[in-house]
């Protein structure tokens, strides 16, 4: 589920219904290429929210270019794309190269939710 030296998981067509669609904790998935400029700029914040929600959420990124099937079932029309699962829906999305504390702040209120 996780590439080498990286802090956040690798979803694909095989494993985004069992690692995403059916998790138990909230899941961030960036939707990128490698070509994207913007998607290498978003990167370190993706790196960097897997290591601060550890334990808490699932932070994970989608290549599109391997993966188009899941950028079509999404709308992916824009990347990068960052969208947000509960329980398995779509309930947040950002779009474009996002500050990490806006970000984090979603990722924050969904962790939270859990508790309640």
């Amino acid at each position: 589920m996780t590439t080498e030296n990286a802090s956040y998981a690798t979803f694909n067509t095989v494993n985004f219904h069992r690692d995403v669609l059916n998790s138990l904790q909230p899941v961030l998935v960036d939707f990128w290429a490698p070509w994207c400029g913007p998607c290498r700029v978003l990167a370190p914040t993706i790196e960097e929210l897997a290591v601060e929600f550890d334990g808490q959420a699932i932070v994970g990124k989608v290549n599109v270019d391997d993966n188009p099937h899941l950028a079509g079932q999404y709308g992916i029309r824009s990347i990068p794309t960052v969208l947000l699962f509960k329980k398995g829906q779509v309930v947040d999305q950002a779009v474009g190269v996002v500050p990490k504390q806006v970000l984090a702040e979603k990722l924050r209120a969904l962790v939270s939710m859990e508790d309640l």
